[in-house]
């Protein structure tokens, strides 16, 4: 079937209101009109105020895509528009576009994966559920059991339910929710012929922090540090947990109320408190294994 264009939304004007920077991220609240298109056709629900594309579904604002088996889009008259008919467009906006069956969300660097999704463009938040959720940025993929949310204007992903954070490097941070947090865009003021980007600087849409909460395991390819909550900073390497610590290298193990590690070098800090002290248990070295006695010759026969 010829794929058909929405020309169902288009006389009604379902289009944003005014244009404004596009933030960082997974953004279908800032833009131009919201594009959709589908394989399968279209149904408009005037009373409810939808309108429902079917079939390979697609939906484009800015540089956001949106793919599914199904989009309904929830839409409204602006606040100020007039009280006659909006069929001279600009009259409605969407303010929730809805997911459903093999949804696949993209930007040129960013991706988001899910049964199920819903972006509520009042406040900015993309809600992913369903089977093998996860977001992939350049620096890190984020899966999660429950459910994927992501805030658009604070730059900020929570995942919950066996959260797992892995950076591109190997390191991973997994606990029972995550909140990560990536660097916002900056304005472009380095002069020409100059770097716009200081050295160390996180890079816009980098991952910044992660704040983990509840059975929090930190791990590179040596050392696994374990706690109640903890915080990491991928751009130094640092982490600090609270609670129940256990810093695991090998046959070894430090357990204390809090520490802080130096996932980069490996290096572990544990902090003391009186009510909770430091305790360690340390493997030496295993001893090589003793070597055999010689045996003895036997003894010369006596002359007779």
């Amino acid at each position: 079937m010829m794929r058909r264009r929405a020309f169902l939304l288009a006389p009604i004007g379902l289009a944003a209101s005014a244009a404004v920077a596009r933030a960082q991220g997974f953004d279908l609240a800032h833009g131009g009109p919201v594009d959709i298109t589908a394989k399968g056709g279209f149904t408009l629900d005037q009373t409810n105020r939808t309108a429902t594309a079917y079939g390979d579904a697609r939906a484009v604002r800015g540089d956001v895509t949106v793919l599914a088996d199904k989009l309904i889009a929830h839409y409204r008259r602006k606040q100020g528009a007039g009280a006659g008919p909006a069929s001279n467009g600009g009259g409605n906006e969407i303010y929730r576009l809805e997911a459903f069956g093999h949804v696949r969300i993209f930007t040129p660097t960013d991706t988001a994966v899910g049964d199920r999704a819903v972006y509520d463009m009042d406040q900015a938040v993309l809600v992913l559920t369903g089977h093998a959720m996860r977001i992939t940025t350049p620096s890190a993929v984020l899966t999660a059991r429950d459910s994927i949310e992501y805030w658009t204007d604070k730059h900020m992903a929570v995942a919950r339910g066996n959260a797992v954070a892995t950076a591109t490097d190997g390191r991973q941070v997994r606990a029972d929710v995550l909140v990560a947090y990536t660097a916002p865009s900056r304005p472009q003021t380095a002069a020409a012929g100059k770097p716009q980007t200081q050295p160390g600087a996180l890079v816009p849409g980098a991952l910044e922090k992660v704040e983990a909460f509840g059975n929090v395991v930190i791990r590179n390819a040596t050392v696994v540090a374990r706690g109640d909550r903890g915080v990491y900073l991928p751009a130094t390497g640092q982490a600090r947990l609270i609670g129940h610590v256990r810093i695991t290298r090998g046959p070894n193990q430090l357990n204390g109320p809090a520490a802080e590690v130096d996932m980069h070098t490996g290096v572990a800090r544990l902090i003391a408190d009186p009510a909770a002290p430091v305790r360690g248990m340390l493997m030496p070295k295993s001893a090589p294994a003793p070597s055999s006695p010689a045996q003895a010759p036997p003894p010369k026969a006596s002359k007779p």
